[in-house]
């Protein structure tokens, strides 16, 4: 199979046009999506092609268009709704969480919930304290619900393509500081299953768990501490829920320390999950205590010296890791 270079961008409007191409059913819904091309340019294109009933473009109501998706995902099309910053979701919380990850059980497995609600999260754009978090652990905490989060335009075009073609609710969260990055893409039909953890790097001394835009930080990070004589192992669980616990905890016996590291905030964030799921498995591995690198319990600053200050940065995982090796 051919690979060539994509953005992390182009990587998903790939996946959008060859899902669409390839099934009716599949349409886009949300604000500015249409003629407008998304507001990180995501769905530029789509309209011209498959036109207004399959590109759909809504007032600025994220209740009213989560729920028209829900509603068609009940029919059996199969909705891509774009909310466009993860903070607004919480204006959809019902319809995410008390219809589309309910309804399948309620019904008894009879309906089914193929919905994609693709957002982007993340902080470091000076877009201030509404527009900046990670939300992603008020989901994974959510039965019925697929939560993911890649970290590498491959990733994010195989996951999503898995993610339109599942019978599931699924969460999609993209980076917005991610966008422009690019790397190797295969053409053609490339697909990563749901639930699969993928090994970033090799390495013997430590193992960093990271997540989103936290691993593009863990990779820089492992080549400077490569230079000091530290070999870091990365593990991107990519599906945030179901998580791969399996090879986070191959992982982990094998180097016998852990740094896990996430955007979303510290309390009861994805970061303390981890450490205590790695805590009932395989405490008797570890050499040292579990370090967790996250995001300060505190709004996301306007001010970009402060911004920088409260969610994590490369630095801060190379301190975590040097504190354990």
């Amino acid at each position: 199979m051919a690979v060539r270079e994509l953005s992390y961008r182009d990587a998903i409007k790939e996946a959008l046009f060859e899902e669409m191409r390839r099934d009716p059913n599949v349409f886009c819904i949300g604000e500015d999506i249409a003629r407008f091309g998304g507001p990180m340019k995501v769905t530029e294109g789509l309209l011209q092609e498959f036109g207004e009933e399959r590109v759909v473009d809504t007032p600025i109501a994220e209740a009213g268009f989560v729920g028209i998706g829900v509603g068609a995902a009940m029919t059996g099309l199969r909705p891509v709704v774009e909310v466009m910053y993860n903070d607004f979701l919480l204006l959809a919380m019902d319809q995410i969480i008390n219809q589309a990850a309910k309804a399948s059980y309620m019904f008894g497995g009879k309906c089914k919930m193929p919905i994609v609600v693709r957002t982007h999260a993340g902080a470091g754009r000076g877009n201030a304290a509404q527009h900046s978090q990670s939300l992603w652990m008020l989901f994974v905490h959510l039965p019925g619900v697929i939560v993911m989060a890649p970290s590498t335009p491959a990733d994010a075009k195989g996951l999503l393509k898995s993610a339109i073609r599942a019978d599931s609710p699924t969460l999609f969260f993209e980076n917005k500081l991610i966008y422009g990055m690019k790397g190797p893409v295969p053409e053609g039909e490339h697909l990563v299953p749901i639930g699969k953890a993928d090994i970033k790097r090799r390495g013997k001394d430590v193992t960093i768990v990271s997540t989103s835009r936290m691993t593009v930080f863990a990779l820089g990070a492992a080549e400077k501490l490569a230079a000091e004589g530290i070999d870091v192992e990365i593990v991107d669980p990519r599906t945030l829920k179901p998580l791969d616990l399996d090879t986070v905890l191959e992982s982990v016996r094998k180097t016998k320390r852990v740094v896990i590291v996430d955007e979303g905030c510290r309390t009861g964030g994805f970061t303390a999950e981890v450490a205590a799921r790695i805590m009932d498995e395989a405490l008797d591995y570890l050499d040292a205590p579990m370090a967790r690198v996250a995001t300060e319990d505190t709004p996301i600053p306007y001010c970009r010296k402060l911004e920088l200050e409260a969610f994590p940065q490369e630095r801060d995982i190379i301190a975590a890791v040097k504190k354990l090796a």
